[in-house]
Parts: C-alpha cells; structure tokens; sequence
C-alpha cells in the first residue's frame, strides 16, 4: 500500500520536483528566522496606525512557524529513513506519527497565533476503524484537521485522498508518498484512473484505519458553488439539480470518489466531519486583512452505521444528498446563531 501514491509518477519527474522544493523550503526556514526580528517592529508599527488586531505581526509569525515546521518536518524525515532500515515493520507507523505531529504543530501554532477558539465535538465516532471520513471542504487550514484534530487524538491511521498539486509540499511529498495515500488529478480528463487508485485505498482496511475524501471535490466558495451549479444544470439529473441547488453552505457532494470508496469498503461505516470558523479565508489577502484572528472553529463529527448506508447507486445518491443536506443544515443552523457564514 505505501507504493499507491507514487504508481502513476515516473522516478526522474519525482526527484526533479523535489530538487526544487527542498532546498527552497529549507532556505526559506533559515530565513525567516533571520527575518523575523527584523520584520517583526515596522510590522507591529503599520498594524498600531491601522488597528487591524496585529495581523501583519500575525502573519508573520504564521509565515515563519510554517517555514519551520516544514525544516523541522523534513529533517525528521530523513532521520527516520535510517531507523526505517534498521526497523521497517516500525517504519509505517512511524511515519504516520510524524503525519500527525506535523499537522499538530502547524494547527496548534495558527490557533495560538491568530487567537482561534477551537472545539470538538463527537470525537468518539472516529475512535475505531475501519471508517470511511468525509469532511467539509471551506479552507486551506481544513486540510490539517483530520491529521492534528482526529488521527493525533485517536490514532485513527488515515489515507488521504489528495489532489496532486498538494506534492509541492515537500513534507507531503515525502512523508506523504510513504504513506499509503492517493495524490490525484483534478478535471475531467483520466477521471476512471484516477477512481482506481481512489477504490485501492480502501483494500485492506483494518481496526486502525480509515479514508478520508471531500466529497465536495474542491474548497467552497461562492462562485464556485455558481460554477458547479451551472455545470450541472448542463448535464445533471433535475431531481439532483434541485438538490444541489438547495445546498447553500456546501458544494454539491461529487459521487465517482465516494461511491468507489463504498463499493470497495463494504460494511465499513462513514464519519462525517463538519466544521465551520474558515470560511472567510480564502486567500492570503484575507489572512492579512485579520479575518481569521479570533475566530471560533467549531468541529463536529458523527458516524453513519454501515448497515444505514443503501445498496443501489441510484439509492447511494440520494443518501448521499441527504448526508450533506445534513451538513449543510448543521453550518446553517451556527451561521443563525452568530458563527461564520460563507
């Protein structure tokens, strides 16, 4: 399993790309450490004229914990080649410990940087496995949670499936292509390939493990739920349009990954992770503006029982919709009551 990652990418184009990627994000480590003294007093000047809650100090601290979380991650990762000889049943597991104290450490470091409010809820429903996880896709940060919320609290050993740009992460890279996960291309072309590699992450699931996917595809914003939506009013069901349509603070869900994943996964039961607190940042502009300081990240997760999740495709679809109606209807329901709102 920990081939699956690397199958469809030639040897040359992998160490090509990280021959660009490692010294860069090492260079950029050291920098900002020298850096950050120096940017650190004008930085605190601009953000005191524009009472901006210090995001420009913020960001800052954020860019340079990042750059040396990634030197610190590499640098455990090339440690752990050695030990990995020297113990390779010790060597998988390893890894994934080092997946998530990365993920930890980036996550813990933005919420005390930027002030976040963080609360979980339902954990309990990913304490065992085998599971399939489903998460609600608003934000970059999102992408951290299952690693630094979920796997680090309950050992929950997750594959990902995760779209191939994300390989210019180095610590992805590496660590990532260890590990049994599927980096795929996004867009309508070579969809069937990419769904076969998404079906082999669900071989050999055991009480340890999981699969994690977004089945909404990409991150929400509001023109991409236009974009989608006038998509499908080309090609989709009118039942499913109506639907989708209906959906206001979610992307509709995409079926070819999820239903792979239930074909292949049969008496496996879903956890689904809602979350909301990251909808106003979508891009490093709203990070500078002080969108995310002080904000409250709400984190829910229940489980569907396998024996609640139908048979039929057609009948696969619509319990489908009705799970992220459901999400949709939770994201809602804190939107009223005064959280964050797409």
């Amino acid at each position: 399993m920990s081939r699956l990652a690397r199958a469809d990418e030639p040897a040359a184009a992998r160490i090509a790309r990280r021959a660009v990627t490692i010294p860069a994000y090492a260079l950029l480590g050291c920098t900002a450490l020298v850096a950050l003294p120096l940017l650190l007093p004008p930085l605190a000047l601009h953000d005191a004229l524009r009472r901006n809650r210090w995001s420009g100090v913020r960001c800052a601290l954020a860019l340079a914990h990042y750059a040396v979380g990634e030197l610190l991650g590499l640098v455990a990762a090339a440690l752990l080649v050695p030990a990995g000889w020297l113990f390779p049943a010790r060597a998988l597991d390893w890894n994934f410990r080092l997946q998530w104290a990365w993920a930890r450490w980036l996550f813990a470091g933005a919420a005390r940087i930027f002030g976040l409010r963080v609360s979980v809820r339902g954990l309990d429903a990913a304490e065992r496995g085998p599971v399939l996880l489903f998460l609600r896709h608003a934000s970059v940060i999102d992408t951290l949670l299952p690693a630094a919320v979920v796997s680090s609290r309950t050992g929950l050993r997750l594959r990902y499936v995760m779209k191939r740009e994300l390989l210019w992460d180095p610590c992805l890279d590496v660590v990532g292509q260890r590990l049994p996960n599927a980096f795929v291309r996004r867009g309508r072309g070579g969809a069937e390939a990419e769904i076969a590699r998404v079906r082999e992450l669900a071989a050999d699931l055991g009480p340890r493990d999981g699969v994690l996917l977004y089945p909404e595809g990409t991150r929400y914003t509001p023109q991409r739920r236009r974009e989608v939506l006038a998509r499908l009013a080309e090609t989709a069901d009118p039942k499913h349009l109506e639907r989708a349509r209906a959906l206001q603070q979610v992307l509709p869900p995409r079926f070819g990954g999820v239903l792979a994943l239930l074909d292949d996964a049969p008496g496996v039961d879903v956890v689904v992770c809602a979350h909301t607190g990251f909808e106003d940042l979508r891009s490093l502009a709203d990070l500078w503006s002080g969108a995310l300081v002080g904000r409250s990240v709400e984190i829910e997760l229940w489980r569907v029982p396998a024996a609640a999740i139908p048979a039929g495709r057609a009948e696969r679809i619509d319990w489908l919709y009705t799970l992220w109606e459901r999400v949709d209807a939770w994201l809602e329901e804190r939107a009223r009551a005064g959280g964050a709102s797409p």
